[in-house]
């Protein structure tokens, strides 16, 4: 699918100042997609929007379908009158790093609060939208808002720790579980409802600037999940529920051991048997919900590396065929244009280039990338084309002024200065301008809504802890 020409921002939302201690779809958002309708971008992108799972990442959630609550405005719930306002008022409103525990601790009590108010005492209108809401989603509501309501209720345990009925979703246990938690489990599809009316809502403030949302999925999902516990016939899974084999990279020059993940690996047999009817489910919903796609690891449709869940590092795995052009012919019947680019970045094997091309899915260019080794020329201005969707860094990556700061070794600076010669004080506006290119994404991980470009490594989005008490990067 060829893309229209245009440039954005990246920007989660949680980087957006708030009340609450985390950015979610309040005002500061609204004030963002003003700032990038007045500097004339017509791209926003986020990060995966789902809840959040092991280590606060985006990347690892517990629902394929779901919405992190954290990321709903108490602001917009008081303004509906579901909240009091002082009771929102009362929370800081500071830019610091998030501090997950913290708004845990602090902002989901009210969030349920809101939704317990709205269970009670929601008008004709509001309850209308809320039952259209359970009706059109029950597909995937009713089993994530179980799975969220027993994960509470065993204090976060994975899944395939609860009872062994409830692990083994025995009917029995299921439908008891279900009785025990009618209130919990509708208060649960509130707050989705809350958190899907105002994305909604805000998609549509975007296009009316002619602003696209771009969206980002990850190809794997994370074992304590909603999808996991519902489908694990779709896993590579033991007879006792645990991972049989997971995903991860091999080793290479940044990593000695590779990348063990730990995601749980599809059978994918099994999925093609059944017509990739959940890939055609996951993949509707989020054209649903963005214009366009980033697919995570998009070299993992052609192969993954497989890893034995018993070891330790990626070292002892092997590379195993995924679905190749099977699964994009299946999606293209059901869903028409395929509105994706690919994340094929790092150590890409012809197979996927060709993969790739066949689909007639843009790929990725970063522009930080382009100065270190020979190899990487692919990734400067006078080598793209129109099937590439080009960042000066992802959000792995130092913000552009950082790089150049203290990232950049001095044979990087030294191809920078031999690359812009000549350009003098055009050179990061010329830079910044790809000779020919459809769609161009130049994004920071950091932005305030008042301004992009001049953070520092201090700005970047995922940041290493400084503690290894601390979990995750996110």
């Amino acid at each position: 699918m060829s893309f229209p020409r245009a440039s954005g921002i990246l920007l989660h939302p949680t980087s957006l100042p708030s009340r609450g201690g985390i950015g979610d779809f309040g005002p500061s958002a609204y004030a963002f997609a003003d700032f990038l309708a007045s500097a004339r971008q017509g791209l926003w992108q986020v990060l995966p929007l789902g809840p959040l799972g092991y280590g606060a990442s985006p990347y690892s959630s517990t629902s394929a379908f779901a919405g992190n609550p954290l990321l709903i405005s108490l602001e917009r719930l008081a303004d509906r009158g579901w909240i009091d306002h002082a009771r929102v008022d009362a929370l800081a409103d500071g830019v610091e790093p998030v501090d997950y525990p913290a708004v845990f601790r602090r902002k989901l009590p009210l969030l349920f609060e809101a939704a317990s108010n709205f269970v009670r005492s929601a008008a004709a209108n509001a309850r209308s939208r809320y039952e259209n809401f359970c009706g059109q989603n029950q597909w995937w509501l009713d089993d994530f808002v179980l799975f969220d309501g027993l994960r509470a209720r065993f204090k976060l345990e994975s899944w395939n720790h609860w009872p062994r009925e409830l692990a083994h979703r025995d009917p029995a246990a299921i439908k008891k579980a279900h009785a025990e938690m009618l209130d919990d489990l509708d208060v649960r599809r509130v707050v989705q409802f809350f958190f899907f009316e105002q994305w909604q809502a805000l998609r549509t403030y975007c296009a009316q600037r002619s602003i696209r949302v771009v969206g980002d999925i990850a190809i794997f999902v994370n074992f304590d999940s909603t999808d996991v516990w519902t489908h694990p016939d779709l896993y590579r899974l033991t007879s006792e529920l645990d991972p049989e084999v997971v995903a991860g990279v091999p080793p290479d020059f940044f990593s000695k051991d590779g990348q063990r993940w730990g995601h749980p690996l599809y059978r994918w047999d099994v999925m093609q048997a059944q017509g990739y009817s959940w890939w055609i489910d996951r993949m509707r919903w989020v054209t649903h919900n963005f214009d366009y796609i980033r697919l995570d690891h998009f070299r993992g449709f052609s192969q993954f590396w497989e890893i034995p869940a018993n070891e330790p590092t990626a070292i002892h795995g092997r590379w195993v065929d995924g679905p190749k052009d099977d699964l994009f012919v299946k999606l293209r019947e059901a869903l028409g244009g395929l509105p994706f680019f690919a994340e094929d970045l790092g150590y890409i094997t012809p197979d996927v280039h060709a993969l790739r091309e066949r689909l007639k899915i843009p790929g990725m260019a970063v522009l930080q990338f382009g100065f270190g080794d020979a190899g990487a020329h692919t990734h400067l201005p006078h080598t793209f084309t129109s099937d590439k969707v080009v960042y000066t860094g992802t959000h792995d990556n130092d913000t552009l002024l950082g790089w150049w700061a203290s990232g950049a070794t001095e044979y990087e600076r030294q191809q920078v200065a031999a690359y812009l010669a000549g350009f003098g004080k055009r050179c990061a506006y010329e830079c910044a301008q790809p000779r020919r290119r459809e769609l161009a994404l130049a994004f920071w991980r950091r932005v305030a809504a008042s301004g992009a470009g001049s953070k520092t490594c201090h700005a970047r989005r995922n940041l290493r802890p400084a503690s290894a008490a601390i979990a995750g990067d996110w």
